[in-house]
């Protein structure tokens, strides 16, 4: 019997997609907005579209805010979805409301004069974009087995800035090197969506269901 693993309703567009993906790797995923089924989880997913705020507000209103930081530091697995992951920092430009500061570190905004080689880039970087891995991350963590340069898929106006560039398990070009992937423990965060990124994202979700298991 596949362990549980709870997806955090973070009023979220994403909630379905992410717990198909789970499911069709043979995860047994339940979407909850009860804290207290993080006690009893062997893995959490915390997904994430949208604004910073409007996902914290959803975190802080069904009082997850503090389970969720005593949920990592159990050294449980916990995989983080675009806005999830950027929520594990201290704040983001993009909202007043304070992250979950599990990582140290602030969420800007791309500058309006982002380029690559003199030609102007949009925001929000919304695509493919390929990601190198730090030798780490694709030896033992969600990401192994990874080939490098491989293309997932990308949508958001606002980027990942770690005080500590170690937790940085893979970065991608856009007009500046971009934390893609944050990684510290079983603590793990993707810029990128796994959902929307075909086989390599599900791989992904597998090697997260494998070291839930």
């Amino acid at each position: 019997m596949a362990a549980r693993i709870a997806v955090v309703n973070t009023r979220a567009a994403n909630l379905h997609s992410v717990s198909k993906a789970l499911e069709r790797v043979g995860a047994d995923a339940q979407v909850t907005s009860d804290p207290d089924d993080l006690e009893n989880a062997a893995g959490v997913v915390l997904p994430g579209v949208g604004a910073s705020d409007a996902v914290m507000r959803a975190i802080n209103s069904q009082g997850f805010g503090e389970p969720i930081k005593k949920y990592a530091a159990s050294g449980r697995p916990l995989l983080c979805i675009c806005v999830g992951m950027q929520v594990l920092f201290e704040g983001s430009d993009e909202g007043e409301i304070p992250g979950l500061g599990l990582l140290k570190g602030r969420v800007e905004k791309f500058p309006s004069n982002l380029s690559e080689n003199g030609a102007r880039l949009k925001v929000p970087h919304m695509g493919w974009n390929s990601v190198q891995f730090s030798e780490d991350a694709i030896s033992d963590s969600v990401f192994a087995g990874i080939p490098q340069d491989s293309y997932f898929y990308f949508v958001h106006s606002y980027r990942c800035l770690p005080k500590d560039s170690s937790v940085i398990a893979g970065s991608a070009r856009y007009g500046e090197d971009v934390c893609a992937a944050a990684l510290t423990g079983e603590v793990a965060g993707t810029q990128f969506h796994p959902e929307k990124s075909g086989d390599l994202g599900l791989q992904i979700y597998e090697n997260f269901s494998k070291r839930v298991g």
